[in-house]
């Protein structure tokens, strides 16, 4: 076994001795119990040839030649402190032992010593581990939760699946396809698989096919060659290996010439790539994450999309639903958005009013969270809320003055909210119900109560169904 090979994962003892005798023996103790062991002669380059997290415990001789087991210990905690470390010491070296527990070693075991006692110490080593690989791994869990929580905001049903869904894709080594609206937010997703992904520390290449003029997709993508076609003079890297050890974001791909398809379909299937006018083949270790805002089984039904690609994509689906299906989440990213923006610019926050608040949850959001972005950059600023096709609220950005006592303001506090709803265009009385979130009876009575009409808004009518 090589210093450059890891340490088998499945290993549960790495036992390091000098003496062949005694490695022989405690090795044939380890496994007539049933523990998988690797056994050395040497400590040398052991510390970078285990992986993170690895599962087992190191049962180390103190003296040896070259590294001792002092410096073994002070190596493998410099890499991970919680990594169980059992130290051999001969008989008599009590002072080097309480060095050794000092130093972080989990327990030691003077010679001669019974095989049980190695047994029993083993094995509470392991169990020791696991408990502090599962903490790990909730306190991992529950970070990347709140992580997704601050990054992809709100609490419709439809966002809590998507957040699932990329909590257990993020730690996979498979492919994405990302299916959403423009402006729905796909590169947020794209950006949260990689950082909750073992490939944080690589990097994340993000490349829209879309806005790339066909002539130099394939430059771009794949790299060329000195001399590959007119004009190329230098070599050129392309994005699939600056993504090399991270993940390339893919936007746009329904975009792609069928030609690149072909190619780009090798690359997943082959994990190499080859320049444009060169014969190597480069061997990649990458995560590729489309997007696309069309039907792709629709655009390989048409022709416009191969079907062969959209099956090797569209094993690990993730929709993003678009802005108008997620409800009250549009008031919570506003906010969210606004309250950000007047952070940014050094401006008091605002709060939005009811009249205010029906305006965004009725309007459709065609250009979804990015649209909805801009909106609340525009209100943090002061500026009018005004949204395509809708006219603006007719409200102040301030709440209306209220007097008397309790019950007298909030029944002018539930006037002006009705009030500024009739302000906008209603077809019917449902419709005005429903904007205001109470029932159509209710909302009779409050009409007379307050002395208020309904005049059909902007050429409606009244509907005649019971008020239920």
């Amino acid at each position: 076994m090589t210093t450059e090979t890891l340490i088998d994962s499945r290993a549960q003892v790495i036992l390091v001795d000098d003496d062949p005798h005694l490695r022989q023996a405690l090795s044939q103790t380890l496994d007539l119990a049933g523990l998988k062991v690797v056994a050395l002669a040497d400590a040398q380059g052991l510390a970078d040839r285990i992986e993170a997290d690895w599962p087992g415990v190191v049962v180390s001789d103190i003296r040896m030649p070259g590294i001792d087991g002092l410096q073994l210990l002070e190596q493998l905690h410099a890499r991970d402190s919680e990594l169980p470390v059992l130290l051999i010491t001969g008989h008599g070296d009590v002072p080097l032992a309480v060095q050794a527990m000092r130093a972080g070693a989990y327990d030691f075991l003077e010679k001669p010593f019974a095989t049980d006692a190695l047994l029993d110490s083993v094995r509470r080593a392991l169990a020791l581990r696991r408990l502090v690989l599962d903490n790990r791994s909730l306190r991992l869990a529950l970070s990347d939760r709140q992580q997704l929580a601050t990054r992809l905001v709100g609490h419709s049903p439809s966002m809590l699946r998507l957040r699932e869904q990329i909590g257990a894709l993020a730690g996979t080594r498979a492919d994405v396809l990302i299916l959403g609206e423009t402006g729905a937010g796909k590169e947020v997703v794209a950006r949260a698989l990689h950082d909750l992904s073992s490939r944080r520390d690589g990097p994340f290449v993000a490349i829209n096919a879309g806005a790339l003029a066909e002539s130099v997709v394939e430059s771009e993508l794949f790299g060329h060659e000195p001399g590959a076609f007119t004009g190329a003079q230098k070599r050129r890297i392309g994005k699939f290996e600056f993504a090399n050890g991270g993940t390339l974001f893919l936007d746009e791909i329904e975009s792609m010439s069928l030609d690149v398809q072909v190619k780009l379909l090798r690359m997943l299937q082959e994990r190499v790539v080859e320049r444009l006018g060169g014969n190597q083949l480069i061997p990649l270790d990458i995560r590729i994450i489309a997007a696309t805002k069309e039907d792709l089984r629709q655009s390989a039904d048409q022709g416009r999309f191969r079907a062969d690609l959209y099956y090797r994509l569209n094993v690990a689906p993730l929709r993003i639903p678009p802005l108008r299906e997620r409800g009250d989440d549009i008031l919570v990213l506003f906010q969210h958005f606004a309250d950000a923006a007047s952070q940014r610019h050094g401006l008091p926050p605002h709060t939005l009013q009811p009249a205010q608040r029906a305006v965004l949850l009725r309007h459709d959001w065609p250009g979804n969270v990015r649209e909805l972005q801009n909106a609340a950059e525009r209100f943090a600023l002061g500026l009018e809320l005004a949204l395509d096709g809708q006219a603006p609220p007719a409200t102040t950005a301030t709440a209306p003055v209220l007097s008397g006592n309790l019950s007298e303001q909030v029944e002018q506090f539930e006037r002006s909210l009705i009030a500024a709803e009739l302000a906008q265009p209603h077809s019917s009385m449902r419709s005005l119900a429903e904007a205001l979130g109470i029932p159509r009876k209710t909302l009779h009575d409050k009409l007379r109560k307050h002395s208020l009409s309904f005049d059909g808004g902007s050429g409606g009518h009244e509907d005649h169904e019971d008020n239920r």
